[in-house]
């Protein structure tokens, strides 16, 4: 059973993965009253079981219609009042039983409730188990912009079952891989590597390669997040794809493209952006855009999107400084950077060029 720690001195916290994680005891720092917190599609499969590894069956269960539209201030406002109806003491903890979505929404309540009380993070998609669960970034979406209001608020622990991924549906799967491609992507060409040999295995959802590829990608994570916690500086590369994917989300209207999806296409961009400026090898681009194709994953733009409002969404991205883009791009695979010395022009002449594949 891999087990990593994220390295935070007093606020350090353990990163906990297994098949069937949910079927045993678990050894979770609750103490007090606690609450569950899932959505509709979660919580019927898996609370229960939760209940029963934390041994609390009376620990209340908080749910939600599923889906990134319902990351919103209404429901966070309904989560605190929901909160308080329980009343929930300073030594409460929220479990946050689902994908990114829960995680993010609880979190960011568990932050601003009583000024801040403990959450425990039990992620139940693979984008969750690789990216959102760890790190400690929480938050809700405006119509102006994705995860612009939320906090820094490190969980207790994180708890991946990677048994439930079989009951995750096919498109949220894929969508997951994207993530993990990221990692490669920006830091590492090994790993990379290791994803074109072993993309068959994952997408089979072979418990090792699973496993393998999970404990990889929360061990960069964990590592990032002890250097530069509140994202000043390395911590920003892990955004690989992502001002452009967050600003397809929100021009979608957080409907059209799942997380992942946005994130792929942002990510061929960054790569095809860079060869276009004759900053990396274009080899490297579609090496990217042949692993992403490989795991059925979109590497181009939808068609209608309009490549003027897209910038002006991308300059609403929390990355952005005083209006000014910031993108990460890289030099080739594993070596990302980022820059502010962006030419919203010259990106957006870019952006109206065919890319690839969809």
């Amino acid at each position: 059973m891999p087990e990593l720690t994220v390295s935070l001195g007093d606020r350090s916290y353990p990163i906990r993965i297994a098949d069937g994680l949910l079927d045993t005891e678990a050894a979770l720092p609750i103490t007090g009253p606690c609450l569950i917190v899932s959505d509709d599609n979660v919580g019927p499969l898996y609370a229960e079981r939760l209940k029963r590894a934390i041994g609390r069956p009376d620990c209340p269960l908080w749910q939600m219609p599923a889906g990134e539209p319902e990351k919103n201030l209404q429901r966070f406002a309904e989560l605190l009042q929901a909160m308080a109806a329980q009343g929930l003491s300073r030594n409460a903890t929220v479990l946050a039983l689902g994908g990114g979505v829960i995680g993010d929404l609880a979190g960011f309540a568990a932050a601003c409730y009583m000024r801040g009380i403990a959450f425990i993070q039990i992620p139940t998609t693979l984008l969750a188990m690789v990216d959102s669960s760890v790190g400690g970034k929480t938050a809700v979406d405006l119509p102006a912009g994705k995860n612009l209001v939320g906090a820094f608020h490190q969980p207790q622990a994180v708890w991946i079952d990677t048994s439930v991924l079989a009951t995750l549906p096919e498109r949220e799967f894929r969508a997951g891989l994207a993530e993990v491609v990221k990692y490669g992507a920006i830091v590492d060409v090994g790993f990379f590597a290791w994803l074109e040999q072993h993309a068959d295995a994952l997408l089979a959802k072979d418990p090792t390669a699973l496993a393998n590829a999970i404990a990889h990608c929360c061990r960069q994570k964990a590592g990032v997040v002890a250097r530069d916690e509140t994202e000043q500086g390395e911590r920003a590369l892990l955004n690989f794809g992502h001002t452009f994917g967050h600003a397809l989300e929100v021009i979608g209207d957080y409907g059209t493209l799942v997380h992942g999806e946005a994130v792929a296409i942002g990510m061929q961009l960054a790569a095809s952006y860079a060869a276009h400026l004759g900053l990396a090898p274009d080899a490297d681009s579609k090496r990217l855009q042949q692993l992403l194709s490989r795991l059925g994953l979109p590497t181009a733009l939808p068609s209608g999107v309009d490549a003027d409002l897209l910038v002006a969404k991308m300059r609403l991205d929390k990355k952005a400084v005083s209006g000014n883009l910031r993108l990460i791009l890289w030099h080739g695979i594993g070596q990302a950077f980022m820059t502010d010395d962006v030419d919203a022009s010259g990106l957006r002449n870019f952006l109206n060029r065919p890319i690839g594949p969809a």
